[in-house]
């Protein structure tokens, strides 16, 4: 599995107009978004990985004790969107492949996997719409930008 993970200040994702997920997150504080991709050997036990990843990674800001936090730390929401396209191969011409994703029926159990393990952490989770056209609006913060692979 793999996530492209972003600190942001603000996180929203509409579906046909329409909010699906968003992160109420007040002024100066700070949450997570996980663009989560999955490939074809990925199972539950790599989806349960990539959520303790994404949880407990410091890369938050903290206060004068703990100046970098994870989202465990401060119980910081998280918007999970499923992002096909993290698996792109572009070795060859200008037209991707989408080869190394796996199909939506192995997909979303897995998303909805790593959904159900941050949520089981603890945390406060938003998510988008599996397989939907999605119009995703970030704030990234620092910029703080993190590819994770599991």
């Amino acid at each position: 599995m793999r996530a492209v993970l972003q600190r942001v200040s603000a996180a929203s994702v509409t579906v046909d107009g329409k909010a699906v997920g968003a992160l109420q997150l007040s002024s100066g504080a700070q949450g997570l978004v996980a663009l989560v991709g999955v490939t074809h050997d990925d199972d539950e036990s790599n989806a349960r990985a990539l959520a303790d990843k994404i949880w407990g990674l410091r890369i938050l800001d903290g206060d004068e004790d703990r100046p970098q936090a994870s989202a465990a730390d401060l119980g910081a929401p998280i918007l999970v969107v499923s992002q096909f396209t993290l698996y792109a191969d572009t070795a060859k011409g200008r037209r991707p492949s989408w080869n190394a994703a796996a199909p939506g029926p192995v997909a979303e159990p897995l998303v909805d996997a790593v959904v159900a393990a941050l949520r089981d952490a603890g945390a406060t989770v938003e998510t988008g719409r599996f397989g939907a056209h999605m119009h995703v609006d970030i704030v990234n913060d620092g910029p703080v930008t993190i590819v994770l692979d599991v």
